[in-house]
């Protein structure tokens, strides 16, 4: 059977069973998800298997590394890329051994692989603005190591339609969470923060969704520097339950022109990475702040920043707020933000039976599922695109 006609057969099945991979700006490790997606009567996903696959120190460091201009090498980007796709391969293999999914079962992996740089705004070439984002973890490794067609290098399509290649999980959420009642506010708080807004009885083009700017990426820094290196983020927000906010170095913190930029919008390291988080930082020690009130100050700023977020840029206050990623792990966080979002009801991700960590990857395999489909699967409200397109690229087993 040619490439072609396995594609088309693929892509004729109404239940397939998908593996979605995902390392995000924290750099944490590897998130994968095993799930199955009928589209008969209407599209339904079920979650069989999940688990997080750490990073070994080192590696974490040098993706880091390669993240930040200043220290990465192109020689470094060339090797890590096919050393990721090897790592994303063998998430994707241990997750079926230890969840006992054959791996023969799996139709289809969605990998969204590891941001290393992400330049929306772009850059001058021959009188025109290009802009630019990057993925490492080839996924031709991917496919060759499970034998399992994957798709990949969602962001590019939808910046060649002069979208902003960001955010790409509205779709998911479309799919997941609209309700004929209700209007939702999705939140992810990963290392960045985004939100998707999902008016009651929506369509896909009535959603809202881009980065609110911070999300435990400021914070898992200063933990990192106030512990010299011991503690790499803030347990359910320990460290900074122990501190008080200071109001003048947040008031500073939220006098970023990020955060007043009307969406379409996203960001990543290249605003709020390692520079930002240390020149705060050492601000704020000069100011003879303690650890845990930096700690303290830097969680209040993703809270306020979300909530500001929602006042100045959704049509309206949602009913719920369902969240996800790590964030959704710290008590201290989620209580600043239930302060600011008085009235709002607060859910987490599993009250639909989905594990909030396991949120993205899920999504990335509801995107690949899309574009076997030849289903638009961008959100150009989101991205600020010019038209729907399909994303991904295809690397067939």
């Amino acid at each position: 059977m040619t490439t072609k006609n396995r594609i088309a057969k693929l892509a004729a099945k109404s239940k397939m069973r998908v593996i979605g991979l995902m390392s995000g700006t924290s750099a944490d490790g590897v998130d994968a998800a095993i799930v199955d997606i009928d589209e008969s009567p209407r599209t339904a996903v079920r979650l069989l298997a999940f688990e997080v696959f750490a990073y070994p120190p080192a590696l974490r460091r040098k993706i880091l590394e390669l993240c930040q201009p200043e220290t990465s090498r192109l020689d470094d980007i060339c090797h890590y890329n096919f050393v990721l796709g090897e790592v994303f391969a063998d998430a994707a293999v241990k997750l079926c051994d230890r969840s006992g999914v054959a791996l023969r079962s799996i139709d289809l992996i969605g990998s969204h692989g590891q941001t290393i740089h992400h330049n929306p705004a772009g850059r001058r070439y021959a009188r025109k603005t290009i802009p630019s984002t990057l993925q490492i973890a080839e996924p031709s490794v991917i496919a060759q190591r499970t034998g399992i067609t994957t798709v990949a290098d969602f962001r590019p399509r939808d910046m060649a339609v002069q979208g902003q290649g960001a955010p790409l999980v509205p779709y998911a959420d479309y799919i997941l969470f609209n309700d004929k009642i209700l209007s939702r506010a999705v939140q992810n708080i990963g290392g960045i923060a985004n939100v998707t807004y999902l008016p009651s009885c929506c369509r896909l083009r009535d959603v809202v969704a881009f980065d609110t700017g911070p999300g435990n990426m400021i914070i898992d820094r200063i933990v990192s520097l106030a512990t010299r290196g011991r503690r790499q983020y803030d347990a359910d927000g320990k460290m900074a339950a122990k501190g008080a906010v200071n109001v003048k170095l947040l008031g500073e913190m939220l006098r970023h022109p990020f955060l007043r930029r009307r969406p379409p919008k996203s960001t990543g390291r290249e605003e709020f990475g390692f520079f930002y988080a240390d020149r705060t930082y050492e601000k704020a020690r000069k100011n003879k702040l303690t650890g845990p009130d930096i700690a303290a100050t830097a969680t209040a700023f993703t809270a306020v920043s979300i909530a500001q977020a929602y006042r100045r840029f959704l049509p309206a206050m949602p009913d719920e707020v369902i969240l996800c990623g790590g964030g959704a792990h710290n008590a201290t966080l989620i209580g600043m933000l239930q302060r600011e979002l008085s009235g709002v009801r607060i859910r987490r991700m599993y009250d639909f039976g989905i594990s909030g960590d396991a949120k993205e990857a899920v999504s990335f395999a509801i995107l690949a599922y899309a574009t076997i489909k030849d289903l638009p699967n961008n959100v150009p409200t989101a991205t600020g695109a010019e038209q729907p397109v399909v994303l991904g690229k295809i690397v067939p087993a």
